[in-house]
């Protein structure tokens, strides 16, 4: 995909670029736009589910422009679509009043039939749309502030409830946050709709027979016998890498005759990369891990590990357990958040308490232990992303709730 030429502009006190990519030829009735409000368009769950969103989302059914609170990245060179239009307000650190009057004005330029705000960060963006004049707007939880994991935090609960009746649809990944946002905030049940996050089973799946699925790993560091345990996130402390290096070090002592044939692939980057290479290198283990930052080759990796685990101590939807298990891995997570609507215990992996590395311990040695019993998990993984977590029923999910967003205004009208 051709990246889109950039254009500047000022707009009060707050500078806003935009990205273009050409449109089709303009229709007499073009397709009414929505236009999606987030923090910044980079490597993450919710960016890389929104993404997959509007690649597939009929492009007769609807326009889309992203505005991006901050900025947008070469991430965005994953939007598959010509039509989509990029704007970046660049936000300050804390409070920038600037921003939502250049938000403001932006939107009343756009006038978009949908505003759509996702997660905590952008969730005033639905005042500054109210001030605008738009009349549908429609908020996503996706998962839980860096700082406030359980969502119990007075000062963003009361922010919630002051924002609520500007809302006319909610989306929640999770039954946790559906629950969250029922009993904790007061949404009432007929403005709250569940829509998981779907996979792209296509990219994401098992290696075909004979392949050579170490392949995407450093030369010589697994052979044929060893045991790879994969896990992918961005290294900061709600994901918990910390604790998955504690748990792999507790299995030298749990599985002391297995532990020479086990090897640790922890992918992504962040401020707690560094912490985890030293705790790792320090005990001696240094050529059974491997930590390479950020990768583009995910599916690959996904296909070179035998077990995944995600140690988060608070998760939304978690995209990469989706994507474990189209790949037809086995799942070790914690008990938080969505993972309990993603992973059957006993059947397609197991779930464990957050913050404790003993049970993370006790969990991996038990399916690494078992060859049949990782297969059958692996296997039934498989068949489950299949069924239930497609991206067609992701993109069904998102239309019905647009549809019923627009009808309930129009009925209000």
């Amino acid at each position: 995909m051709q990246r889109a030429p950039v254009l500047s502009a000022s707009c009060g006190p707050c500078p806003i670029r935009w990205g273009i990519r050409v449109a089709e030829a303009p229709r007499s009735a073009p397709p009414p736009l929505i236009v999606h409000v987030i923090h910044r368009l980079d490597v993450g769950g919710m960016e890389n589910g929104l993404v997959n969103l509007l690649n597939r989302m009929p492009t007769e059914a609807y326009r889309h422009a992203i505005i991006c609170m901050t900025d947008y990245t070469d991430f965005s060179q994953r939007l598959q679509r010509d039509d989509v239009h990029l704007y970046s307000l660049h936000k300050r650190e804390g409070k920038d009043l600037g921003v939502h009057l250049g938000l403001w004005r932006l939107l009343r330029q756009l006038r978009p039939a949908i505003v759509h705000t996702r997660n905590l960060a952008t969730l005033e963006a639905q005042v500054t749309a109210a001030a605008a004049g738009i009349q549908v707007r429609v908020h996503g939880e996706h998962g839980w502030d860096v700082g406030d994991t359980d969502g119990s935090n007075p000062r963003n609960r009361r922010l919630r409830r002051w924002v609520r009746p500007l809302v006319s649809q909610y989306i929640a990944l999770s039954r946790h946050q559906m629950g969250y946002l029922e009993e904790q905030i007061g949404v009432a049940h007929a403005r709250l709709n569940q829509v998981c996050n779907g996979v792209d089973t296509a990219r994401f799946r098992p290696s075909p027979a004979g392949a050579d699925r170490r392949a995407p790993l450093p030369a010589g560091f697994a052979a044929a016998d060893t045991l790879t345990i994969g896990a992918v996130m961005r290294m900061q402390p709600v994901k918990a890498p910390l604790e998955l290096a504690r748990a792999f070090l507790l299995l030298r002592d749990s599985v002391p005759a297995m532990f020479p044939r086990l090897r640790l692939v922890l992918v992504g980057d962040g401020p707690l990369r560094q912490t985890a290479t030293e705790i790792l290198t320090a005990a001696g283990v240094a050529e059974q891990v491997w930590l390479p930052g950020a990768r583009d080759d995910v599916p690959e990796l996904m296909r070179a590990v035998d077990l995944f685990v995600v140690p988060s101590l608070a998760e939304g939807i978690c995209n990469t357990i989706l994507e474990a298990m189209a790949t037809g891995l086995p799942v070790i997570a914690t008990d938080v958040g969505g993972n309990p609507d993603l992973v059957q215990p006993g059947a397609t992996g197991n779930l464990v308490p957050a913050g404790k590395p003993e049970a993370l311990t006790e969990a991996m040695a038990g399916v690494l232990s078992d060859d049949a019993q990782r297969q059958r998990m692996g296997r039934a993984a498989r068949a489950r992303a299949e069924r239930e977590f497609s991206l067609e029923a992701m993109v069904q999910g998102y239309l019905q709730v647009y549809y019923k967003a627009l009808g309930s205004a129009a009925g209000a009208s």
